[in-house]
């Protein structure tokens, strides 16, 4: 009786698996007949990504899913003003010009509190729903990891940051600290072991250091030139981008907490081509489209066992931002941009 139980489970088990095997078929098929007839794909991604890797994940892309879409790249400049063109775009009724963006976590929660993305059910086309955030309108697909940086052809080893509040020495005051635009990074602080009071007071001390402000870009090629002496928050991607070239900028390693915001990629609303963003936003976690991230861009996930994020948090205490911190996230990047002297 027992075996004919188990022997009609197994049936049952059997069954169930190879029905279930082509749940995700129709819904793929489906979006790459749409795709194909959309024709090409608006891209926002960051700068670091370069046109080079752009066109081998477009080519990459394309072979995938047997199509000949254009991928048209859009290098980010200034995440935190490009996502306010967005939000005040929309706002008038203004339809984006990109159809999907690859922005921090924080940029896509200000897109997520004003409802912003084209959701789409990623599951259906085999996405891991940990991957999956703000409510369907987002795809996670890879790490950054911020600190401050310096040029080490310039700065003595005597003067390099051991933690956070070495920013606030009198020696950085008058324009020696760099403070870039992405306020979003210095807002994480209050979600890790700080608390809010403490990253505020320490904000508020910054400010008083009479920093240097400006986009990433531009406050790194500062940096370069030895015009500021440090840049308070830099995320790994100019690392990574100085490492090829050769460039002197590198971390001030051993500061923790380690800030640690997500690249998430999702479909705007009101995009022109959202078929195909939602493609390639699927794509973008494959495997092949993971192996050129990390090859153009620098990052991988950090939680992938094997991957160079994995291995480099491994021992260390960061903070990654969750969906349910955005909304704070959001006000306190604004405020801490107001108190820095950004309006």
């Amino acid at each position: 009786m027992k075996r004919r139980w188990f022997l009609g489970l197994a049936v049952v088990l059997l069954v169930s698996f190879f029905a279930g095997q082509p749940v995700f078929a129709a819904p793929m098929d489906d979006l790459v007949a749409a795709a194909k007839k959309e024709g090409m794909l608006e891209l926002y991604a960051p700068s670091t990504l370069t046109p080079e890797g752009s066109q081998a994940l477009g080519q990459a892309f394309n072979k995938k899913y047997s199509l000949n879409l254009k991928v048209q790249y859009s290098p980010s400049g200034n995440m935190t003003r490009d996502i306010g063109k967005i939000v005040g775009n929309a706002a008038t009724g203004v339809a984006p010009e990109w159809d999907i963006m690859v922005v921090t976590d924080a940029h896509h929660g200000t897109l997520w509190l004003r409802k912003l993305h084209k959701t789409f059910d990623y599951r259906q086309l085999g996405v891991d729903p940990k991957l999956i955030q703000y409510d369907g309108g987002v795809v996670s697909l890879a790490n950054q990891f911020v600190l401050p940086a310096y040029n080490k052809d310039i700065l003595p080893a005597k003067d390099v940051p051991r933690k956070w509040e070495d920013l606030l020495d009198p020696k950085w005051k008058g324009g020696k600290l760099g403070i870039p635009t992405a306020t979003h990074q210095l807002a994480r602080l209050a979600f890790g072991p700080w608390g809010e009071k403490k990253t505020t007071e320490f904000v508020r001390a910054l400010a008083k250091q009479e920093p240097s402000l400006g986009p990433m870009g531009t406050l790194y090629n500062r940096l370069l030139l030895g015009e500021i002496l440090i840049m308070g928050t830099v995320s790994d991607s100019e690392v990574n981008r100085a490492k090829k070239s050769g460039a002197p900028i590198v971390f001030a390693e051993g500061i923790e907490p380690v800030v640690s915001p997500a690249y998430h990629v999702g479909v705007l609303k009101g995009a022109l081509h959202h078929n195909a963003g939602h493609l390639f936003s699927a794509f973008l976690i494959s495997q092949e489209a993971q192996a050129l991230w990390e090859k153009y861009g620098g990052q991988t996930s950090a939680f992938v066992p094997g991957t160079n994020a994995y291995q480099y948090v491994q021992g260390k205490q960061v903070i990654y931002m969750t969906q349910d911190q955005a909304k704070d996230v959001d006000r306190l990047s604004r405020d801490y941009g107001k108190m820095l002297g950004y309006k």
